[in-house]
């Protein structure tokens, strides 16, 4: 009987590519059972619709210096140690001091830890495709995607828990699960992986250079970046999903829950949905779209997530149906655009100078992002459907975007990116 396309990629990995997608669960478990609580339990103990707001923009800006620094770390520490140390600082000891927040000022010092994150976004990227077959990335961000959205099956545990124990301390118990397993997966990482041909290079190059002096060279980069429209426009669209992500990420559980009126168990319902229908979508249809053109899936990707936030901005209160029904077109849109955005980034940049590019593109992405926490925060404070319908602008938008970026030719492409 012969192997699906994407189990035969799985099985077919080797070397990094097998050590970051097979370690992937051990961060989207203990992610998945937390983030569709994070904004309820940060209400539950007293902060409003604007503080949220406030410390997601102040934590973006933070992420400016993160990025900018990334590239120089990457290529100074290699890529592999720079993943182990910052996945352990941005995510482990993030979700403690989560564990142990008691008001505002213990979530923004979570938020500005967590910023972070930036760094090992870079340098995992990095560890993950430059060693990679450039054919079989869409396959590998597949599984990226599958590995971190099976977990969410086990979301409905997380409401079953808190139906049993109550909102605060069980969240609390989750993050403490979270930091420990994030702790385990940045070792068991860089135990299963090795340093990259070219972070090899890199770290031999900048050995003796401050960091600094490797940041001197980012402007000859900048130029090369702006007069290379194929970056423009993968930067444009990351901005896209950068804003919506932040904004669905923080208020989809206020929506739900101080809005529309249902019990915080009953959040975990819809991660569920989300996770089988992006998983059958994965198997049936996002191999097919990954072997054509990017332009018309990647712009029919963006108007499965129009659709799905415009459901949400309409749903009345206790609105399961309309709520469910916006989960499976956001799943949908997930699994047909993400890995083509994910692969677009990966071919738009010259491989040579991955991480610096990467950093300055990030650099970009979030310094226009940034100021879209405060933004929802308002609209929220005003009718906690606005920042849905926020997106539902900025996702036609990347529709637009999507249809110019779609304009490859794949056979010009050079060769050889986690999230939120």
């Amino acid at each position: 009987m012969k192997r699906h396309a994407l189990v035969q990629t799985l099985v077919d990995l080797r070397g990094n590519p097998r050590g970051c997608v097979y370690t992937e669960p051990l961060w989207g478990i203990p992610y998945n059972l937390f983030a569709p609580y994070a904004s309820v339990f940060m209400i539950a103990l007293g902060l409003g619709d604007r503080q949220i707001g406030l410390i997601v923009s102040l934590s973006w800006a933070c992420q400016v210096v993160f990025a900018l620094l990334s590239g120089a770390i990457t290529d100074k520490l290699g890529r592999r140690l720079t993943t182990f140390l910052f996945d352990i600082l941005s995510w482990g000891l993030f979700a403690l001091i989560s564990a142990l927040a008691r008001d505002f000022w213990w979530f923004l010092a979570a938020g500005l830890v967590n910023s972070a994150w930036r760094v090992t976004q870079n340098s995992w990227s990095c560890l993950l495709v430059e060693d990679a077959n450039p054919a079989e990335l869409v396959g590998i961000y597949t599984w990226i995607y599958i590995a971190n959205i099976l977990v969410g099956f086990a979301a409905p545990l997380a409401g079953a828990l808190i139906g049993r124990y109550q909102l605060v301390p069980t969240v609390r118990g989750l993050y403490l699960f979270a930091a420990a397993m994030f702790s385990v997966k940045a070792a068991v990482t860089f135990l299963a992986t090795r340093e990259t041909g070219r972070g090899r290079v890199r770290r031999a190059e900048t050995r003796g250079s401050s960091l600094l002096a490797i940041l001197g060279g980012y402007g000859s980069l900048l130029r090369e970046m702006t007069r290379n429209p194929d970056t423009l426009k993968a930067a444009a669209i990351l901005i896209v999903i950068s804003v919506t992500s932040m904004i669905s990420g923080n208020f989809w559980g206020i929506l739900a829950v101080e809005k529309l009126g249902l019990p915080a168990a009953d959040v975990a319902i819809f991660p569920f949905i989300k996770s089988a229908v992006t998983i059958l979508l994965f198997f049936t249809l996002t191999q097919r779209l990954g072997r054509r053109p990017f332009r018309l899936p990647l712009a029919f990707g963006f108007v499965l997530f129009a659709a799905s936030q415009l459901l949400y901005a309409l749903a009345p209160a206790r609105g399961y149906a309309l709520l469910a029904a916006g989960a499976a077109l956001e799943a949908a849109g997930l699994a047909v655009a993400n890995p083509l955005v994910d692969r677009l980034v990966a071919l738009s940049v010259n491989p040579a100078e991955r991480a610096r590019i990467q950093s300055l593109l990030y650099v970009g992405v979030i310094l226009v992002s940034s100021p879209f926490g405060w933004i929802a925060g308002e609209l929220s404070h005003l009718d906690r459907s606005l920042p849905f319908a926020l997106n539902l602008g900025l996702y036609a938008l990347g529709a637009v975007l999507a249809l110019a970026a779609g304009r490859e030719r794949p056979a010009a492409l050079p060769g050889p990116r986690r999230a939120s």
